[in-house]
């Protein structure tokens, strides 16, 4: 079997509840249900990790958020919808990774250990011999899967990260299983190093991931941070400007920006101005979440 089917081959699955010879159903479900216990006392019982320390998870994340990160400035703390957000997303992948199982794909390599330089990191698997991080996304983030934009728009770091795994086990060829954890829509990306044909090799080998570590390892030990990771963009036609997406998940933009950066919620979530012309006619909150008095 290929990856090339792995989505086709996991819906078709669903749809007929015909499980493919060989496959030994109670052994994935057992595995699944020891999985789903591992993740709830890693997130509920067990401590934070260590921001500064450098890991393959997120030697893909921007320059200034690292800096930030590995220099010990405390950010912003998790509210604990946003942890269950990431709970959930976790077990979505989980389940994911079952379902590519149970339609007959072999996995391999879960939680391999890898490192390059002294970064260290678990990647999550191999699926038909393909390096695969399984991911569950929004909407947003699903559509740069799905059309394979992902390399010009990575505020999570995505790409070095998976590179990172792939230069450690010397292949050239990776690939996202991902689920859009609202619809439940599935697809595959693959990138392949290698193959100067596609439209992203430039891209994709720009850098060796040896490089980016070697960089990283260098500016985080700078004594000011590294220029802003994003400009801000235009709030519509308000006159004032916003966090960008990459910037509004960073648990540092009030480092980032200091008294510049404002907090309005809005119906549809926070939006975050650091320039504000006309002030928005809805609730402010300072960045511990509580509302500020007019």
């Amino acid at each position: 079997m290929s990856t090339d089917t792995l989505v086709s081959d996991i819906y078709r699955m669903i749809d007929t509840k015909e499980i493919p010879e060989g496959v030994d159903v109670e052994k994935v479900i057992e595995a699944f249900g020891e999985n789903v216990k591992k993740i709830l006392k890693n997130n509920i019982t067990e401590h934070e990790f260590d921001r500064r320390k450098l890991r393959m998870s997120n030697i893909g994340k921007q320059d200034r958020q690292l800096w930030y990160s590995y220099n010990g400035y405390e950010g912003e703390e998790l509210m604990p919808h946003t942890r269950i957000k990431f709970l959930y997303g976790h077990l979505i992948e989980e389940m994911v990774l079952a379902l590519a199982k149970l339609s007959g794909h072999n996995v391999t390599d879960e939680q391999k250990k890898a490192e390059v330089d002294g970064i260290k990191g678990s990647m999550d698997c191999k699926i038909d011999g393909v390096l695969t991080d399984v991911k569950s996304s929004s909407p947003y983030g699903f559509k740069k899967f799905k059309d394979g934009s992902l390399i010009n728009d990575d505020p999570f770091g995505y790409v070095d990260q998976i590179k990172g795994y792939a230069h450690s086990e010397g292949e050239t060829k990776f690939g996202w299983l991902v689920m859009d954890k609202t619809n439940g829509h599935l697809t595959y990306l693959k990138y392949d190093m290698d193959d100067e044909s596609q439209w992203y090799w430039t891209k994709l080998n720009f850098f060796s991931i040896a490089d980016r570590i070697k960089h990283i390892k260098k500016i985080v030990k700078s004594e000011t941070p590294p220029k802003r990771c994003y400009e801000p963009v235009a709030d519509g036609k308000s006159g004032n400007m916003k966090l960008g997406v990459g910037c509004s998940y960073c648990a540092y933009k009030h480092e980032c920006w200091g008294d510049d950066l404002r907090t309005f919620i809005y119906a549809n979530g926070p939006r975050f101005l650091v320039k504000t012309v006309n002030t928005p006619n809805v609730i402010e909150v300072d960045r511990d979440g509580n509302k500020v008095s007019v």
